[in-house]
């Protein structure tokens, strides 16, 4: 289905209502990171360069009580925000009601309000959690502010909420216009021909800790890539599979015949690491060594990809023209289990005329502690809704913005 983008619409005097992804870490009232917000720019300017009226929905955190709305509200984004725009950026301490219209009404063309934390509307009522679980009266109250509709939010494409399906429904229901927002169509690009027509050779690395997060993901790339690299704690429960002495690593005992499965449909494109850094304890003071080959001691356990694994790495990864990562080869928390991690991040860095694509949290931190982020040809933003779209599903918030 053909899908509009913010620039294929007419913004100018309308009020556009836009779903972002100011999900950001807080702490103490003050944003440590505000790449989320950096990232929704290029969309906000375009709306108010063309003189649009801007109402901005996002969620913040997870919202189970009253008590969780002091540390949750969406004030400080609003500030920052402010300070990024140059401009006012007014703040609604609600996200329905009598202040909200009252302020929609009063705004003109290069405006921008910010309403509420949509997961406020999670708590406190007879519906239940309205946002999470998609009310469609409340999904019909957000469209009825605006006369456009722009989702720029990928992180929560997975999820089929108010504030992203609810309204995009409820626009087109009313005939109104439903669009990408510039990041939501980066995502698409990068992440959707990555799945769907990557250039070969085709390597996915994935890590993390756990097998079962990543199962659909690999299974839905085996037949695409050309070779999958797996570290991180995700990798002992394939060593095992295969056999291996892995020690007191972290490994998921009920899912070995699943790895069993993978590696036998998968054969050779299967990359696992055949030395490790291993410790006593987990615990970034412990003692730790590298392993001569691929078995570990009964005692230790795996904590980083060792230099042999990162020298074959490296070479899988050489004149690779897509690459899709996504999780850290070790422990990356600790800085003496972070080098595997950093290494994989150099050899993309490095790699010349490849499609580089990073998702997940510690792989997007090892990208930008290591300067390498201009480097890279996308960092998604949606951890979850990242992992989905490389599963193959069709997620939801992406749906909704087809325009049949």
């Amino acid at each position: 289905m053909a899908k509009l983008i913010v620039s294929d619409v007419d913004v100018n005097g309308k009020k556009v209502v836009m779903r972002a992804d100011f999900n950001v870490p807080i702490k103490d009232g003050k944003i440590t990171n505000d790449n989320r917000i950096v990232a929704a720019l290029p969309t906000i300017k375009y709306v108010l360069e063309h003189n649009g009226k801007l109402i901005l929905l996002s969620h913040l955190g997870r919202i189970k009580s009253d008590a969780d709305k002091k540390e949750l509200s969406l004030r400080p984004v609003a500030e920052r925000l402010s300070e990024l725009l140059g401009q006012d950026v007014q703040f609604i301490p609600t996200n329905e009601g009598s202040e909200v219209q009252a302020a929609v009404a009063k705004m003109q063309d290069g405006d921008v309000v910010m309403l509420e934390n949509t997961r406020f509307q999670d708590i406190d009522n007879d519906f239940g959690k309205r946002e999470s679980k998609n009310d469609p009266k409340l999904g019909q109250y957000w469209a009825s502010l605006g006369d456009v509709f722009v989702n720029d939010a990928f992180g929560t494409a997975h999820r089929a909420h108010a504030s992203n399906v609810g309204i995009a429904d409820a626009m087109k229901a009313e005939s109104k216009p439903v669009a990408a927002g510039f990041l939501m169509e980066k995502e698409i690009k990068f992440l959707g021909n990555a799945v769907e027509n990557p250039v070969h050779p085709f390597v996915t690395i994935l890590g993390g800790a756990k097998v079962s997060d990543k199962i659909a993901v690999i299974e839905n790339l085996i037949p695409k890539s050309d070779h999958i690299i797996i570290g991180g704690g995700m990798a002992y429960t394939f060593l095992a599979a295969q056999g291996h002495k892995i020690g007191k690593s972290l490994f998921e005992e009920d899912r070995v015949p699943m790895a069993k499965e993978l590696l036998a449909k998968a054969g050779d494109k299967i990359v696992l690491p055949v030395d490790h850094v291993v410790a006593t304890e987990f615990s970034n003071d412990a003692h730790h060594e590298v392993t001569d080959g691929v078995d570990i001691p009964d005692d230790m356990m795996a904590l980083d990809i060792g230099p042999k694994t990162i020298k074959l790495f490296e070479d899988t990864l050489k004149g690779a023209k897509t690459v899709v990562w996504n999780g850290p080869m070790g422990a990356f928390e600790m800085s003496n289990f972070a080098e595997g991690t950093l290494q994989i991040g150099r050899a993309l860095g490095d790699l010349q005329d490849a499609t580089t694509i990073v998702g997940g949290g510690d792989s997007t931190a090892a990208a930008q502690q290591l300067g390498i982020a201009d480097k890279l040809s996308h960092i998604s933003t949606g951890g979850g809704a990242s992992l989905e779209y490389l599963e193959g599903k069709e997620l939801p918030g992406i749906a909704s913005i087809s325009n049949k």
